[in-house]
This record gives C-alpha cells, structure tokens and sequence, in this order.
C-alpha cells in the first residue's frame, strides 16, 4: 500500500500527518502518536506506517523543546523541561483534534492516542481527562507521574543537585493528570500497556502495580497488560505489529 506522509503545521504545531494515498481527503479512524523525550516526530515514522497501512490516519506532533521545537538548551533544574514538554502535549491534543473535526476528516468519532517513554506518560494522563478517546497505548511510560517526580527529586538530593523548594508546587498540576489516583477514568475503554522487564529509565514496576491496581475492576475489562521479558527502553517491530493489530481491531474491528 502506497502511503502519504505529509508535513504540515496545525495551529503552528509540527507534525506529519501519515495515511494511505489513496484515502488522504477520506474520513479516517484517527490516531494521535507522541514521541519519547529528546526525540522527534520522524522517529516514529515505522509505527505511523504501520497503523496507517491498517487505515488510521496517523498524526506525529513534535513535543515541544523537540525536533522542530527546540530551541534552546534543556533546563538544568531536574524534569522541568521534561514536565513542560508533557503539558504542551497535554494542552495541544485537543488543539489537533479540533483541526480534524472541523474538516470532517475523523471517521464515526474514532480517536486513538499513543506513545512511548515520554509520550506513554503523555498518553496515560490524557486518558484522564478526554472522555473522546477510544483506544490507547502507553510503551514504557508510566500511569504514575506523581510517583516519577518523587523518583527523580529523590535521586537529585543523592546525587547533590540543586532543585527548587517549590518545585513539587511548580509541578502540583501533574496530580490531576495521574492515572494511578483516577484509574476509573479507564472507562472500560481498550488500553495497552507494554513495558520492558529491565527498563533501566522507567520502572517496569509501574506497570506492574498498575495491573496489581486495576485487575479485576469493572472499568478495566478492556485494559491489556504485556510484559518484555529481559527487554529495556526499546520498542522492537514485533512490539509495532501488535500496536498496529491492537488499534485495528479496537479502532476499526477488522
């Protein structure tokens, strides 16, 4: 299948909007996928291909402070740029898909978000708040940002690096987007989560404690658990063949 990917700035946010040719001006299921930290957009140009050739219409935004976006040096202060980085996501989701409904180009209300590292924190605190969303995957991010802001600010102190009094209040508006603290917001919708077993950036006990918490619960009926035996902070083509397979009999039903 011969596939489109086109660059294209939405309300001056960079991204590539990936589907198949032949379909482009066609409504599509529609499917929001974030980049990991000090990535970019093309980076996850193989899952894009793979979801669009399934017929998603594949978004890639550029985080803020990334790709197109960077502009400067990262903060020296531990997890700030990281954090803002999360919250432009945040703020900008609804921006994207209010592009696409406007020109009718969203198939039946079909919305997916996805990600990885960064961008599975990214997607785990939309799913609180956007009610719209049908479908998702978190790869290697965490469902408990609270519990990664105390893991950072504790190895800071240990390591002597100087972090603010007032950081946890600079960063307090994380708590309303902590799955961990609201996971009824699952709303029995179709969930994802991959992690790697020797993930030496986020722990794979997040995600464990986070099945520990849901399992059984009515609303998380549809939420699916897989585990990278051995596996670090990496996303194999294996790992991109079920997301695409995921999406695709969530998203579409084929």
């Amino acid at each position: 299948m011969k596939l489109s990917i086109r660059h294209r700035y939405i309300k001056k946010i960079p991204v590539l909007e990936v589907t198949p040719e032949e379909m482009k001006n066609q409504a599509l299921p529609l499917i929001v996928y974030y980049h990991g930290w000090q990535s970019a957009k093309e980076l996850s140009l193989t899952q894009a291909r793979k979801l669009a050739s399934k017929g998603f219409r594949v978004i890639l935004p550029d985080a803020m402070n990334h790709g197109e976006r960077r502009t400067g040096a990262i903060s020296t202060i531990p997890s700030m740029t990281f954090w803002s980085s999360i919250q432009y996501n945040l703020i900008e989701f609804s921006v994207l898909v209010h592009f696409f409904q406007k020109l009718e180009l969203i198939q039946e209300n079909k919305i997916g978000v996805g990600g990885v590292s960064m961008g599975g924190i990214t997607t785990c605190g939309l799913l609180t708040q956007h009610s719209e969303i049908k479908a998702a995957a978190c790869l290697m991010g965490t469902p408990y940002p609270v519990r990664y802001i105390q893991r950072v600010m504790k190895k800071a102190a240990e390591m002597s690096v100087f972090v603010p009094e007032d950081l946890p209040l600079l960063l307090s508006w994380v708590e309303q987007y902590d799955l961990s603290q609201a996971p009824e917001k699952l709303q029995d919708r179709p969930v994802l989560f991959w992690h790697g077993t020797e993930d030496e950036k986020i722990p794979y006990e997040d995600m464990a404690d986070f099945e520990k918490l849901v399992m059984g619960q009515e609303y998380s009926g549809n939420t699916h658990f897989l585990t990278g035996a051995g596996e670090g902070h990496l996303v194999q083509g294996e790992l991109m063949d079920k997301v695409a397979a995921f999406f695709t009999q969530k998203l579409i039903g084929a």
